[in-house]
């Protein structure tokens, strides 16, 4: 065997051995001590931001955390939750931050008046496109909190990519390798609505951080103007798919079956045509059917609901 043999031949060395020689894997007990110091940040600060942000009362608990591959513990999330990709300058380029959709759900519910008894436990579903845009909100905080107990150099601002749900996640490129992270595991309760967020950040910045727990500021009692004043300009920035329905005149099955491209049904209603529009399976006017130039229409004639009803079923 010669010498170029024997090379070819040497195995390769363990990823887990090469990680922890170049700092990106440290022991588990080590690890777990400084995700328990991120829990105890959270757990102090976090609700007072919520309560400054909402006036509302929120509950974190530190849940534990888990230690593999970054790829691998994003996947055992739970399907129910919302992702964001972050950054943060002179820490990490590659974290990951997720939040339970149940908690963002609830959160809406309670900023368009809605009372702790009138709110029940959220089904599992995506959030819609305006509870996306509360997400951006909340990730926010999230990011804030982070970015002040790690207290990287510069204070830079993290970045953060726009939310997307877990199974829209882009599968990452198979040839880009892994690196071993830590997922800090939160609960999160408002109104007696349990939920869940997380962290997921590469061992090589947990390993290197001093967690440092923000200096507390006194904040005022009631809702921030702020938060609600951008809820409410997203609220009214966010499109609605809407759709019409007329009526058409009832048909026999003999008929329809022999209906041909270019056959004509004629509108049930003579005169003006009612149509009833909606949006989210939800019913939302009554209009009248006409015509504007070249371009086909529909006049509103009366709403279904009061304004606050029409704004609540468009939030699911």
């Amino acid at each position: 065997m010669t010498m170029s043999d024997a090379s070819h031949d040497k195995p390769a060395m363990d990823p887990a051995l090469l990680a922890k020689l170049t700092g990106g894997l440290g022991d588990r007990g080590r690890v777990s001590k400084i995700c328990s110091a991120f829990g105890e940040v959270y757990s102090e600060f976090f609700p007072d931001v919520i309560k400054s942000e909402t006036g509302l009362d929120v509950t974190v608990n530190y849940l534990g955390c888990e230690i593999g591959y970054k790829n691998h513990l994003i996947d055992d999330l739970s399907a129910n939750v919302t992702l964001v990709d972050a950054t943060l300058r002179n820490w990490s380029q590659n974290i990951t931050l997720a939040c339970g959709n149940g908690f963002v759900i609830t959160l809406m519910e309670h900023l368009l008046g809605a009372t702790a008894d009138t709110i029940e436990e959220p089904a599992d579903r995506m959030l819609s496109i305006i509870e996306l845009d509360l997400a951006v909100m909340v990730f926010d905080k999230i990011a804030k909190v982070l970015r002040s107990a790690v207290n990287a150099p510069g204070g830079f601002e993290p970045s953060l990519s726009a939310p997307h749900a877990h199974d829209t996640r882009a599968r990452p490129p198979e040839d880009k390798p892994d690196e071993f992270a830590a997922a800090i595991n939160m609960s999160l309760t408002l109104a007696g609505i349990v939920s869940e967020f997380s962290l997921i950040v590469p061992q090589t910045a947990l390993l290197k951080t001093k967690v440092t727990p923000p200096k507390p500021k006194r904040q005022p009692a009631g809702a921030s103007p702020e938060w609600t004043e951008q809820l409410g300009d997203q609220v009214r920035r966010s499109h609605v798919t809407l759709e019409a329905r007329i009526r058409l005149q009832d048909l026999t099955l003999r008929t329809i079956s022999k209906l041909m491209v270019g056959d004509v049904i004629p509108f049930r209603d003579s005169g003006e045509v009612r149509v009833e529009v909606s949006a989210n399976s939800k019913e939302l006017y009554v209009c009248e059917f006409g015509r504007s130039g070249e371009n086909y229409m529909v006049r509103v004639k009366d709403t279904m609901n009061s304004d606050d009803e029409l704004i609540r079923h468009l939030m699911n």
